[in-house]
């Protein structure tokens, strides 16, 4: 019997393991591991790992976020992943290479290269710079089977407060975009 596209779609769809079913198979050392970043990651502490990967390393300037893609995240029969969910990914790893408790993310200049699909492994690999100054910069790079399919140059600054604690002229100060120029 022959299938249709869509069905052979839904079947590729049905029989991709979700991240879910994966973590339950993992062994306690891998947890343990990411445990142990969790507890040293300052910032977006409360962020959901099922939305925009997990950590996976963690040093000074530096990230890596793996991101397993779900059928919730696709947009079609297809199983194409919505690109916001790449995106959360890759600032979720720029937010952690900075590790500062109120970085904020004011820009980013970032490409798409190749789209994910349903069951895709993305990683995303951030590197930050200008280390010793409010403001930063972070690139971050999404594979797929080491093709890349994601760059971004995100600039963050750090604030005193928390952004939602912070007055309107202190924000608009730190946003000065001369700096990133």
């Amino acid at each position: 019997m022959v299938k249709s596209k869509a069905g052979l779609v839904q079947e590729m769809l049905d029989n991709t393991t979700n991240f879910d079913d994966e973590s339950d198979n993992q062994d306690e050392s891998s947890l343990d591991s990411t445990n142990f970043l969790n507890d040293d990651l300052k910032t977006h502490i409360k962020i959901k790992s099922t939305l925009v990967g997990n950590l996976t390393e963690l040093s000074k300037n530096n990230s890596k976020v793996l991101l397993q893609t779900t059928h919730e995240m696709s947009v079609d029969e297809f199983g194409l992943i919505h690109s916001g969910f790449l995106f959360g990914s890759a600032e979720y790893a720029a937010v952690a290479a900075v590790n500062e408790p109120n970085v904020v993310v004011i820009g980013c200049r970032s490409k798409f290269f190749a789209p994910a699909k349903v069951g895709d492994i993305v990683n995303f690999e951030a590197k930050g710079r200008f280390e010793d100054a409010r403001k930063r910069e972070i690139k971050v790079i999404g594979t797929i089977n080491e093709i890349k399919v994601f760059e971004g140059i995100f600039q963050a600054v750090l604030l005193e407060h928390h952004i939602l604690e912070t007055k309107i002229e202190e924000l608009q100060a730190s946003f000065s975009p001369k700096e990133f120029s």
